[in-house]
């Protein structure tokens, strides 16, 4: 109800009246608002070299509330805009339509104004027109409209599919991975084919024709793919020792918490006997995502304590999230895997079950993203993308550009230092004592999960999570 609250507020404010006045009575500077980034792109879209970095996302709710919220965070903020203000941005409206060296129309120029708008507000703050605005949603739910296949677009404009998806349209039509799509519907594909949702998106039972060319055949061939609503899975797991289980989330979806929850029923049954003895969380490169999946999962391995707060300008949109009992684990050992890549609401899981002493977090220090987004549709279709609040640990700490740094730390030789880090990124919202801090490893393969499943069969037999220190080497003897 509380982001209910928010977002209300947040669009009331949008929907006021400029009032042209003198400057009010000079009032304390307010504290910046904070930074996400751009969201994931489709996967029909997706190139998997270019992951974007996550969000933690409030969407706008749709809950009947009352006015009481919206009314306080209209009284807070300054609606009236200093009247030189006004007339300066009305001097160089002016000034571009009449002498730029091309005709710009009124609206391309006010488009271009709100986005210089949230443009230097911090990294995560955006507009998105409509097409991003849906793409955006897409992310956060996990589902779109489409044929079921993940691929690269190429400089052309055709497409190599990495891999269609298992059991999707494009598996069941023939498409594999390796091929390449020149043409949708008979219409060749360039670059600008790929504008708003893409060529091969569209409503669920409909058909799309594709162009393939593939390695070994001499001619190009003709598929015709049914479209479906794909959901794009974001939790996976197994069995990796007798007893111990391993879960990979790769992003929080609306769907993931209940995935997670199904995914570790599944694997305590596949225990047997009283189930599994220990679990290992495999957030690595996770960017995040919905708040509230990340909140619900959480909850699902504490049985009480705090899981996170946000707290922002206006207060009404301030909310504290706490564990409900009922740990899904039975106070198991738990072990949660990060890397440079594990981001926002990554960085909220891992903080929660450390601060709880409820997990052991294993890996490289996190991205370091502590601010929450909110998204505000528009009626043209187009929505604001605002960062409207940072988010604090139980122990009341702020991830914000420093990161969670690991318990048990895995210096992987060799693994590439990531090259940016949210501290890293021009604008965002600064941290004391983020000077000191350097962006993570990324650690990719099977290496990190095996060290891992280490400190979890450590922490089962009642050790510690950091391996024994090696006994010290025996001194050399002294010459005679």
């Amino acid at each position: 109800m509380r982001a209910s609250l928010l977002t209300l507020a947040l669009a009331s404010l949008l929907a006021l009246p400029v009032a042209a006045q003198e400057p009010p009575p000079a009032a304390p500077t307010p504290e910046a608002p904070e930074q996400v980034d751009p969201a994931d792109e489709a996967p029909e879209q997706l190139d998997p070299a270019d992951e974007a970095r996550g969000q933690d996302v409030e969407p706008a709710a749709a809950d009947v509330v009352g006015e009481q919220g919206a009314a306080a965070a209209a009284d807070e903020a300054n609606s009236a805009i200093p009247l030189d203000e006004i007339t300066r941005f009305v001097l160089v409206f002016n000034a571009v339509r009449a002498g730029h060296v091309d005709e710009v129309s009124d609206r391309d120029l006010m488009q271009a104004a709100i986005r210089g708008l949230l443009l230097d507000l911090d990294p995560h703050s955006a507009y998105l027109q409509r097409s991003d605005a849906e793409a955006f949603e897409e992310g956060t739910t996990g589902a779109y409209e489409g044929i079921g296949v993940e691929v690269m677009q190429l400089p052309d404009g055709s497409m190599r599919v990495v891999s269609p998806m298992d059991g999707s349209p494009a598996q069941r039509a023939g498409i594999r991975s390796g091929d390449v799509i020149t043409a949708v519907d008979g219409q060749a594909l360039t670059p600008a084919s790929h504008e708003g949702r893409g060529p091969l998106r569209g409503p669920p039972g409909t058909e799309v024709g594709v162009t393939v060319l593939r390695e070994g055949e001499a001619e190009p061939l003709e598929l015709r793919v049914a479209r479906e609503v794909i959901r794009t899975p974001s939790v996976r797991g197994s069995i990796r020792e007798p007893g111990f289980g391993y879960v990979r989330i790769a992003s929080f979806q609306a769907d993931t918490a209940t995935d997670f929850a199904a995914t570790l029923d599944r694997l305590n049954g596949e225990a047997g006997g009283e189930g599994l003895r220990g679990l290992v969380v495999d957030l690595r490169s996770n960017p995040g995502g919905l708040l509230t999946s990340a909140v619900q999962i959480a909850d699902d391995l504490l049985e009480s304590g705090g899981i996170v707060s946000t707290r922002g300008r206006i207060q009404v949109g301030d909310t504290a999230f706490n564990a409900t009992p009922g740990d899904r684990m039975r106070g198991r050992p738990v072990v949660v895997l990060v890397d440079a890549g594990s981001a926002s609401a990554s960085e909220v899981v891992a903080g929660a079950l450390r601060d709880n002493a409820r997990a052991c977090i294993v890996g490289s220090r996190t991205f370091g993203k502590g601010s929450v987004q909110t998204l505000l549709p528009l009626d043209n279709g187009d929505a604001v993308k605002l960062t409207t609040a940072r988010y604090y640990t139980p122990g009341g700490t702020s991830i914000q550009a420093l990161g969670i740094e690991p318990d048990l730390v895995i210096d992987a030789k060799g693994a590439p230092t990531a090259g940016y880090a949210e501290s890293t990124l021009p604008g965002h919202l600064a941290a004391d004592g983020e000077e000191d801090r350097r962006p993570g490893q990324v650690l990719d393969g099977e290496e990190p999960v095996k060290a891992a499943i280490g400190a979890l069969r450590r922490l089962a037999q009642g050790g510690p999570c950091e391996p024994p220190a090696a006994p010290p080497a025996p001194a050399a003897n002294a010459a005679q």
